[in-house]
């Protein structure tokens, strides 16, 4: 099995994801990276996780033995780490966070000097390298060197600023999940003009995720209802995940507005300024039917892609597309970034809402969502989908789904899961089926045991 999944390596830091680990990935990772590029320096960027302190000077004592130098940004959102690696023009950027997983979970993932993520080509070398007794090992002058960040993220906050309005007269609600967007988001928002309400909003790595955020939007949903009920009106509430690569929406009712909504409102826009390329915006698998019928009302396509944001940036990639992103919040724009960004798409949609003087409510009105379910079934047994018993059950429930529903089953790229997601005009039937497939899932698991 490849050490790097969807999205980078995962795992619990210190037992699976430990230093040693981290130590040969920064290692293999700067004599992959390097390899016949005169360019020598590494970013590197963390999230609040209270092991990433641990990973991180891991990680730059093997990138530092390989011959090149590492720079620290400290704790920083993931786009922030991609958008400053193409400022400096620096060889790549590595970030250490797990993204919305649990506290004790860390992750690493690698941004190349373009600031795309690693194709799965680039990553199974820095794999093959692992442990390698033949990369370079400099001594003297060759060896690397760590220094921090002089300010680089003004690099991210300037990029921040330029895709804002002036935002006075509107009230922003912020959950930064006790993650890597706790300074930046509050303070971009306040020098735009916002008043802003902090939730969540503090370098806590031992809560991070935890209740809160993008993961748990009813602390946000909460603090904009009790806005609402203390006569404030223009209040739009906006929670990011630990790394802030993808922001999700609470609207002027205290209604959650989820990814697919986000796309509609930035996607038409783009489409009625005739922005959007090819009239088509990439989704997943996860999108929502009442997602597609509301584009196709407009005129707009949508391309659905495997569960993944590298999957959905690959697939806008092949086709040509600016616009694409997961129901979960990572949303990319490639007119203004290179990776889903949390803060930047906050930018752009609360510009949206001054520039048309609308509220966010009204501006996705015209999604009406068919019911989806969503059963997770804790497991690491990937095989279990290829049991015979499985199989027939998923079978069984695409039948009973018909033309008029979906059934997507699948085992999660960054979290030990297996997803069952039911969809269909039918609410009953859907969490039927879903409920049925997930206890066949977790009875074959038992089976394996």
């Amino acid at each position: 099995m490849s050490l790097f999944g969807t999205d980078g390596i995962r795992g619990v830091a210190n037992t699976e994801l430990t230093p040693e680990l981290a130590f040969e990935v920064g290692r293999a990772g700067a004599a992959a990276l390097s390899a016949g590029q005169q360019r020598r320096v590494l970013m590197v960027g963390r999230d609040t996780r209270i092991s990433g302190t641990m990973l991180e000077s891991a990680i730059v004592a093997g990138i530092t033995s390989a011959g090149c130098d590492a720079v620290l940004l400290g704790v920083i959102p993931t786009p922030g780490v991609a958008y400053v690696t193409r400022c400096e023009q620096a060889l790549g950027g590595i970030v250490i966070s797990a993204s919305h997983n649990p506290v004790a979970d860390n992750g690493i993932k690698f941004f190349g000097p373009d600031g795309f993520k690693l194709s799965d080509d680039a990553e199974s070398a820095i794999e093959s390298l692992l442990g390698s007794k033949t990369l370079p090992r400099p001594d003297g002058a060759g060896v690397g060197v760590v220094r921090s960040s002089q300010n680089l993220g003004r690099h991210y906050y300037r990029h921040l600023y330029e895709l804002g309005v002036d935002l006075h007269g509107l009230h922003v609600v912020v959950d930064a999940a006790y993650g890597a967007a706790f300074a930046v988001a509050p303070y971009a928002l306040r020098k735009l003009g916002a008043t802003v309400t902090e939730l969540h909003c503090t370098n806590e790595g031992s809560r991070i995720n935890v209740g809160c955020g993008a993961t748990d939007l009813r602390p946000l949903q909460a603090a904009v209802r009790a806005l609402i009920e203390s006569g404030e009106r223009r209040v739009v509430g906006v929670a990011f995940d630990g790394d802030a690569d993808r922001a999700l929406f609470v609207d002027e009712t205290a209604e959650a507005v989820s990814g697919d909504h986000v796309m509609f409102a930035i996607g038409t826009a783009m489409h009625d300024a005739g922005e959007l390329a090819h009239d088509t915006i990439v989704g997943t698998t996860m999108s929502n039917f009442g997602f597609e019928r509301a584009l196709a009302a407009r005129g707009i396509a949508l391309v659905r892609a495997p569960v993944g944001d590298r999957y959905v940036l690959e697939s806008m990639r092949a086709g040509g597309f600016d616009l694409g992103g997961e129901q979960s919040g990572h949303v990319i724009d490639l007119r203004h970034g290179t990776t889903g960004d949390g803060p930047a798409i906050a930018m752009s949609l609360l510009r949206l809402l001054v520039e048309r003087n609308v509220t966010l409510h009204d501006l996705i009105a015209a999604i009406e969502p068919v019911p989806q379910v969503l059963v997770n079934v804790r497991t690491r047994r990937r095989d279990v989908l290829d049991t015979d018993t499985v199989r027939a059950a998923i079978a069984a429930g695409e039948g009973s789904l018909g033309a008029n529903g979906r059934l997507l089953v699948r085992a999660s790229g960054t979290e030990p899961l297996v997803r069952v997601m039911a969809e269909g005009d039918d609410r009953r039937l859907v969490e039927q089926v879903a409920g049925r497939v997930a206890a066949a899932i977790e009875k074959e698991i038992a089976n394996l045991a």
